[in-house]
């Protein structure tokens, strides 16, 4: 531990632009420093898929340590980042995650309504991973530090009552957002082109909400109007949801892009 060196952070996080993905990785660099000098398991908070792959773009060229990705499940979105010194072999309960089950009337709830109830009693949203619906119960993953927290302050979502209980993470069952599939044409695979489309918005109100930093393509911040997507990418609009270009379908006779979007609803 005395001959412990200070990483130099600005070699890890020069190539980063976004204000917040600096934020983000340097916390995680105050992680590994912890990690290296006390041969200890560290975890990061929640983080978003962009975010987990700067991350690991910086941690694969740091000696000394190890790491695992895991969200609570294979399909998990939000996941959490575990350090470990490079000769620990990681296991679940490394990860500090608990899995609640809130199971009550689920008419008329949405994902919204879950991440608003449990965030209306104080919590942190980056303590909060994936809420996962189904028709009569919901999972939500956390971390284990909220475990008493939530036990004793969230009973509600809206108005309905629930019975909330922890369950293993093999009990976790994934299941797709509820979507539409949307066939329609397209001029160009221009960012403000589809955003237009999707949302049946003018090309200026579109190419206002990009410049307005309220787009993410794959989760990642773009504010580029003429930004070309591709097919499989997933486009977050805020106050508008999410959508993916699902499928190119080929050109019309009009000369345009065939395409196919799937709507999240």
């Amino acid at each position: 531990m005395d001959n412990f060196n200070k990483i130099d952070k600005e070699k890890y996080l020069s190539h980063i632009n976004d204000l917040e993905q600096i934020k983000n990785m340097n916390r995680i660099l105050d992680i590994v420093e912890i990690v290296i000098k006390n041969y200890t398991i560290q975890t990061t908070d929640f983080l978003d898929p962009f975010s987990i792959k700067v991350a690991k773009s910086i941690l694969n060229r740091l000696p000394q340590i190890g790491y695992s990705i895991f969200g609570g499940y294979e399909n998990a979105e939000r996941q959490i980042v575990i350090i470990y010194p490079d000769y620990h072999y990681f296991t679940s309960k490394d990860s500090n995650l608990l899995v609640f089950r809130l199971e009550g009337n689920m008419d008329g709830l949405s994902h919204k309504d879950f991440l608003g109830g449990i965030m209306g009693t104080g919590i942190n949203r980056s303590k909060v991973g994936d809420i996962i619906l189904h028709e009569n119960y919901a999972d939500i993953i956390v971390k284990s530090e909220l475990g008493n927290y939530i036990y004793t302050n969230l009973e509600k979502i809206g108005r309905n009552n629930f019975e909330i209980r922890e369950v293993s993470f093999d009990d976790i069952v994934y299941i797709e957002d509820d979507f539409q599939l949307k066939d329609t044409t397209i001029a160009s695979l221009r960012l403000d082109s589809y955003i237009s489309t999707t949302y049946n918005l003018s090309r200026s109100t579109s190419q206002n909400i990009i410049t307005a930093n309220n787009v993410k393509v794959n989760f990642e911040p773009i504010n580029k109007i003429s930004y070309e997507i591709k097919e499989g990418d997933l486009i977050s609009v805020r106050r508008y949801g999410r959508s993916i270009l699902y499928k190119l379908k080929g050109i019309s006779k009009k000369d345009k892009f065939k395409i196919q979007i799937k709507l999240y609803l």
